[in-house]
């Protein structure tokens, strides 16, 4: 990998961690204003529920690879080889495919959102669901790699080396 890619998952990584502690202070600062001091602040779950919508998207897009997502192998693990690539490419290609088609709807939702603005922060809620759109473009560019990849004849999986957990 190189040192650019690198340096970026890191930054990555980063924010994912800021997102995190963001969420988990906020959380704290609920707790103890409500059952402490016995009097609530509303913008703390307001806080929770936008750092953990960023939270899952972005760690889903950037931080994530192609081990830590959930698969269901049980056929593709017994494949051949040969046949392991084509079932990889056929997956990548529906992806890629699927997120396209998909991909005009999700700005159209995410762009309407700038009418409105959140309930406690009042924060454009097309800001806040705009994490979406960077999933959804991370997702085609990476899937579009690998088809690109398994074409040009590459391993089918990264991981398959290691065998299923």
């Amino acid at each position: 990998m190189s040192a650019t890619i690198r340096w970026l998952q890191g930054r990555a990584d980063n924010v994912a961690v800021a997102l995190l502690a963001a969420m988990f202070g906020a959380f704290i600062l609920q707790i103890f204003t409500r059952y402490v001091i016995n009097d609530p602040l509303g913008w703390t779950l307001e806080v929770c529920l936008t750092t953990w919508l960023w939270l899952v998207f972005w760690s889903s897009a950037f931080v994530l690879t192609e081990r830590d997502h959930v698969t269901f192998d049980l056929f593709y693990l017994i494949a051949s080889r040969r046949t392991q690539r084509v079932l990889a490419l056929i997956s990548a290609a529906a992806i890629v495919a699927g997120f396209l088609a998909a991909l005009p709807a999700t700005y159209d939702y995410i762009t309407f959102y700038k009418i409105k603005k959140s309930a406690t922060l009042r924060i454009r809620l097309d800001v806040v669901f705009s994490v979406y759109g960077l999933f959804a473009g991370a997702v085609i560019v990476r899937y579009a790699l690998r088809a690109w990849q398994l074409v040009r004849g590459a391993a089918p999986e990264p991981h398959d080396e290691a065998g299923p957990l």
